[in-house]
């Protein structure tokens, strides 16, 4: 009997493309994030904010993935920013093919910082290459803290982590210090950035370290 294992065989496949994505990020000169975290975390809004923080320092392009509507990319656009939409009709996670498709409708060569919204999980996003540079994930208050240790595949690949809502910490049982106790054994190089997506607490932080990472590459 000959068995094939259809998850490797997608992710061996996904990888070819994910370089591919990367020679081509690289040749326009784009820094890429795939931003991850749960529906309802905050991922839009964390980024709408962070795109009125950036846009005047740098230029931003958005690939905006959804299961099935334009909501999310219809409020990017609204900041004057060039976008497009990936609906995955039902599928839990964007791939390199989908986002190089999507890429073909961006000015990429006018575009410093690519943000990447993939679909609202925590666990596919994590196993697919997207030819980003970094992956970086949101996670509110709201959703406890238990993530870390029952996900840790996304929390152990994320390189910065955004701890959304925190306007409401007091309000649940979510202690900060017991997550970054979590993730210093999980990922300890991470870094974690608390944020408020509706007071503004934390958004420069969060416009500083990315502008950092941008222009780092130029350093």
């Amino acid at each position: 009997m000959v068995k094939f294992d259809l998850v490797a065989g997608l992710l061996d496949a996904n990888e070819v493309l994910a370089q591919n994505n990367r020679g081509l990020f690289e040749k326009n000169k784009v820094y890429v994030i795939n931003l991850m975290g749960v529906p309802g975390s905050g991922k839009t809004t964390v980024l709408e904010k962070v795109i009125e923080e950036l846009k005047e320092k740098i230029t931003i392009g958005v690939v905006e993935g959804d299961l099935y509507t334009t909501k999310d990319v219809e409020r990017i656009e609204r900041l004057g920013i060039p976008a497009v939409q990936i609906n995955t009709e039902g599928a839990c996670h964007l791939d390199a093919a989908t986002v190089k498709k999507a890429c073909s409708d961006l000015p990429l060569k006018d575009i410093e910082l690519l943000v990447i919204e993939n679909i609202g999980n925590l666990v596919c996003p994590a196993e697919f290459d997207l030819g980003e540079n970094a992956k970086v994930m949101v996670i509110s208050v709201t959703e406890g803290n238990d993530k870390p240790w029952k996900y840790p595949l996304m929390f152990r690949q994320a390189k910065a982590i955004i701890v959304n809502k925190l306007d409401l910490i007091n309000y649940t049982d979510f202690d900060l210090e017991k997550f970054r106790e979590d993730m210093g054994c999980i990922n300890p190089g991470t870094q974690i950035i608390p944020v408020s997506a509706t007071s503004g607490l934390g958004l420069c932080e969060l416009a500083h370290w990315l502008y950092s990472e941008v222009k780092g590459r130029d350093e």
